[in-house]
């Protein structure tokens, strides 16, 4: 895993805002309509190309596929492995239930867009397990191929892959006896996309935003050690799928929640970081630059990481269409680096994803990388301060 050698390096959480054409073939498959699967190939295949063109042309560093291949961050699994079927309805998030006017805002907003929900997603029916390689492999063979026909060189390229506690959250277990072995089975499946992105010579980014967002979902109406014990179990899974990949080839992004809402019920992050240290990879995504979290870097004075690993900061917001100033930008990630101690131990990211269910993106895509040419001047303003550059 590259670090900030000679100045601080950039990249994003994965999703990237998708072409009007290829979301719209996306929700008609999610509602159940046949949809033409060599249409569907060749629009994903052209918006790859078209995002890996634009991330270098907004000056990312450590980029990837857009995730322009996938209906959203975790729900292309359900195609990936046996076992899931139907469909069920997620809890209504802690925060929303405390506001019933944003609660009905959001609800109306959500019924106005043409977009894949991640709100009702299929179930365990049956038993969980991974169909095969092909698909991971298409989708590495057809990011390398995106990679050389547009003569892109990222500093480093990388793949997303979602936690199995993201998916024991989400799709509902109707088929296992036990959380434990629900997860387990998840694991097992999932250790061959890891391991098939790592050795196509990829970083592997973990998406896990189960290990903070389901405390105000699923466990929302108990106690907080429950939750934690839920967390214990993932990072556990976590660290049995990855035992063949060198923790230095994996990040893991831990968010609470892709969404524009209050967030006054979401777990501090002193309170998870210390089960969220034991995953065994070489550096952790957090969103420091909302409202609500921007104060949390300060969390790694009293727990700092181990001295191999990284910090990718959220220094750009993924959910308003505010421009961030470059400076504001470089603001947050010297603050960052005051605390790690090392700014070669820090890389400036995004809060979150831009369109992490096709169609989701609340910023309009000119404004998304806007966002990001100002994350890379805000990065070199930083590291001529932190004197890297």
């Amino acid at each position: 895993m590259r670090r900030s050698e000679q100045r601080i390096l950039t990249t994003h959480t994965g999703s990237l805002p998708r072409p009007p054409e290829l979301t719209r073939l996306y929700v008609r498959r999610a509602r159940g309509e046949s949809v033409d699967a060599a249409e569907l190939e060749n629009l994903g295949r052209a918006a790859l190309r078209g995002i890996v063109r634009k991330q270098a042309e907004a000056s990312v560093d450590i980029g990837n596929n857009g995730e322009q291949q996938r209906e959203g961050f975790f729900l292309h699994i359900r195609h990936r492995m046996s076992g899931f079927g139907g469909s069920w309805q997620r809890r209504t998030r802690a925060d929303a239930l405390r506001y019933p006017i944003f609660r009905q805002m959001m609800e109306q907003q959500l019924a106005a867009r043409e977009a894949v929900s991640n709100m009702g997603p299929p179930k365990a029916i049956g038993e969980v397990r991974y169909l095969g390689p092909a698909a991971i492999e298409a989708e590495c063979a057809d990011f390398q191929a995106a990679l050389d026909t547009t003569d892109t060189h990222f500093v480093e390229p990388f793949l997303t892959a979602p936690s199995p506690g993201i998916i024991a959250g989400a799709m509902k277990n109707e088929y296992y006896d036990s959380e434990e072995a629900y997860l387990a089975a998840l694991g097992a499946a999932l250790r061959e996309e890891y391991e098939t992105i790592v050795r196509r010579g990829f970083l592997l980014q973990l998406d896990c935003p189960d290990l903070a967002l389901e405390r105000h979902l699923s466990y929302q109406d108990r106690p907080l050690g429950d939750f934690l014990g839920f967390v214990e179990s993932v990072v556990a899974t976590i660290n049995t799928a990855l035992v063949n990949i060198p923790r230095d080839r994996v990040r893991l992004h831990v968010c609470w929640g892709n969404y524009e809402g209050p967030h006054d019920c979401d777990v501090p992050l002193a309170d998870i970081l210390p089960i969220i240290r034991k995953a065994e990879v070489g550096g952790f995504f957090f969103p420091f630059a909302n409202p609500r979290h921007a104060h949390e870097y300060r969390v790694f004075e009293k727990l700092p990481l181990a001295d191999d690993q990284i910090i990718i900061a959220g220094v750009v917001d993924s959910l308003t269409n505010f421009v961030e100033h470059p400076e504001a930008v470089a603001d947050r990630i010297e603050r960052l680096a005051a605390v790690v101690g090392d700014p070669h131990r820090v890389i400036a990211g995004t809060d979150c994803g831009f369109d992490t269910s096709a169609g989701m993106g609340r910023v309009a895509e000119d404004v998304v990388w806007a966002k990001l040419k100002a994350l890379a001047e805000g990065a070199r303003l930083a590291s001529e301060r932190l004197r890297l550059a």
